[in-house]
């Protein structure tokens, strides 16, 4: 993607964000937004395909960008390491200057024709944070830490976008516990890891999920992961 485009698609979505309150991430959202730039329509076109639905991408990523500014600016070095996911994920939210742009967001992504996009968006944030803490994992790993994170992050938001607690302390605590969950999952699997009796069935279920799930290109990602476990 051109400099040039990403400066148009981005300037679109902060129009955008005007009208999405009353018109969501819709035709006329994106009609309304290039009325307002004087951009001819064909060429907002040709740089946002899909319209509203790439603004509301541009939107999302915004988030994501903005949350690595901060995670770079920070020192986590203190925290457990699931600490360090939760405020990743707090950084996350907290990056969000319209709440209901996002709530008209998980409106567009729901819809079945637009869900994949979303479920990609959500992946990519959980990736970008994984990411960012260090992970390197080249196995089952991979996937299995962005997945349970995409599933954290997307209830997470759900939470959030009903919270009307002083600081969002509500969403927080809910974070807190939806890591808390995962953590003893991961927990309860390595103890049927270690355990003889059992070890024989995890190795073999991590042996078929591995030819099913296995990220693409792991070949070429670099060593296993040297920071914490979520």
């Amino acid at each position: 993607m051109t400099e040039p485009e990403t400066d148009l698609r981005t300037r679109l979505m902060r129009a955008a964000l005007v009208h999405v309150p009353f018109d969501g991430w819709s035709e006329a959202a994106f009609r309304a937004a290039c009325a307002d730039l004087g951009v001819d329509p064909a060429l907002a076109r040709a740089h946002c395909p899909r319209g509203a639905v790439d603004l509301a991408l541009a939107f999302h990523a915004a988030g994501d960008a903005a949350m690595l500014v901060r995670l770079a600016e920070t020192d986590l070095s203190a925290l457990r390491f699931r600490d360090r996911v939760a405020a990743a994920i707090r950084f996350r939210l907290e990056a969000v200057e319209d709440r209901e742009a996002v709530r008209r967001g998980a409106a567009l992504f729901a819809l079945p024709q637009h869900a994949a996009d979303g479920a990609k968006a959500i992946w990519g944030t959980a990736d970008a944070i994984w990411t960012a803490l260090g992970d390197s994992s080249d196995d089952l790993n991979w996937y299995t830490k962005r997945a349970s994170l995409s599933a954290v992050y997307a209830s997470t938001v759900l939470y959030w976008l009903g919270d009307d607690s002083p600081g969002h302390q509500a969403t927080w605590e809910f974070l807190d516990r939806r890591i808390e969950g995962v953590m003893a999952f991961e927990g309860a699997k390595a103890r049927l890891r270690a355990n003889p009796l059992t070890r024989p069935f995890m190795a073999g279920q991590d042996w078929l999920a591995a030819r099913v799930h296995k990220p693409r290109g792991v070949e070429d990602l670099p060593g296993r992961m040297g920071g914490g476990r979520m």
